[in-house]
């Protein structure tokens, strides 16, 4: 029913903007985004000024636990992706967890859909990857039963750190670096199907599983570039430069920069040769599959939201 209140802390990144935009095509209005990014939020009120936003730091308690009475759906997003504060990955990805998992069980909520992540499974040990599978754990022994859904690296309308920034970037220099020769295998998961997914959740009331939702297509980090490159129609030159090189380089830029776009931890990620299960979402949740080509295309000519940049 579309009349479900559906709760998304951390909705107003990259997921949350993109599960916004496809619920109210779905019908569904009575949405509450809570996120301690002001810019994000402002952005997301802007484009749809009909939901109700509310800044909240999800680590502390306050008055966003009210909004968790009533509510028949939470969409756990929140999630520190980036940067070199450990604290800040402890709060938001470990912290937060616990204060919403109580306020669903204080509330009697009757659905959780948990967005853990593929990292869980990789070989990489990093802040990012280190407190997601602390925050998987703590939802798998919360005792509330909800699907776990383990998207890779995802891109797509609204994608202000991962491949946005690099269209963005690519289209001011030009040479773009690449490290090594760029033969890092990457699984790419476009967000519209991800949302597809968990809307494929709420409708079909799925309330257990763990899945690992890949990008169907195997593509090296090289290729991804050259395909930005084509959709954008930029001029940049691209240029293989040795890996230690532009360790060096990134870890120079990190003296200057306190919230990197792309930190020497990522980097390692990048070429840590992670290939992660392929299994039949498009079977399982009835959702089908955008090849990569054409999930590019949109991202970045789409006529209403290719153009709406968040802040980073």
């Amino acid at each position: 029913m579309v009349n479900k209140k559906i709760i998304l802390p951390g909705g107003a990144g990259l997921v949350g903007q993109n599960l916004v935009a496809r619920l109210k095509v779905k019908g569904y209005n009575n949405i509450v985004v809570l996120d301690k990014h002001r810019a994000n939020l402002a952005i997301l009120q802007q484009v749809h000024p009909d939901i109700i936003t509310e800044y909240a730091d999800l680590a502390e308690i306050g008055k966003w636990q009210d909004h968790f009475i009533g509510a028949d759906v939470v969409v756990m997003l929140q999630a520190q992706i980036g940067g070199n504060d450990y604290q800040e990955f402890v709060r938001n990805n470990i912290d937060s967890t616990r204060n919403i998992l109580e306020k669903i069980i204080k509330n009697n909520v009757p659905s959780l859909i948990h967005i853990s992540s593929s990292v869980v499974k990789s070989v990489a040990s990093d802040f990012y990857t280190d407190t997601k599978k602390e925050q998987e754990d703590i939802v798998l022994d919360s005792g509330i039963s909800a699907p776990i859904l383990r998207p890779t690296l995802m891109f797509g309308w609204f994608d202000r750190k991962h491949l946005g920034w690099l269209s963005r970037f690519m289209k001011k220099v030009p040479i773009f670096p690449i490290p090594g020769d760029g033969k890092y295998m990457r699984q790419p998961l476009y967000s519209g199907d991800f949302c597809d997914i968990i809307i494929s959740c709420i409708e079909n009331n799925i309330s257990e599983g763990v899945f690992n939702i890949s990008g169907h297509e195997k593509i090296d980090y090289i290729d991804m570039i050259r395909e930005i490159k084509n959709a954008i129609r930029a001029k940049t030159l691209i240029l293989k430069i040795p890996y230690d090189l532009f360790y060096i380089l990134l870890w120079i830029w990190s003296l200057f920069d306190r919230d990197p776009p792309f930190t020497l931890q990522q980097l390692k990620a990048l070429t840590a040769s992670d290939e992660f299960e392929v299994i039949d979402w498009p079977g399982i949740f009835n959702v089908p599959y955008t090849p990569f080509s054409k999930a590019i295309n949109v991202t970045f000519n789409d006529p209403e939201y290719s153009k709406v940049i968040l802040d980073f």
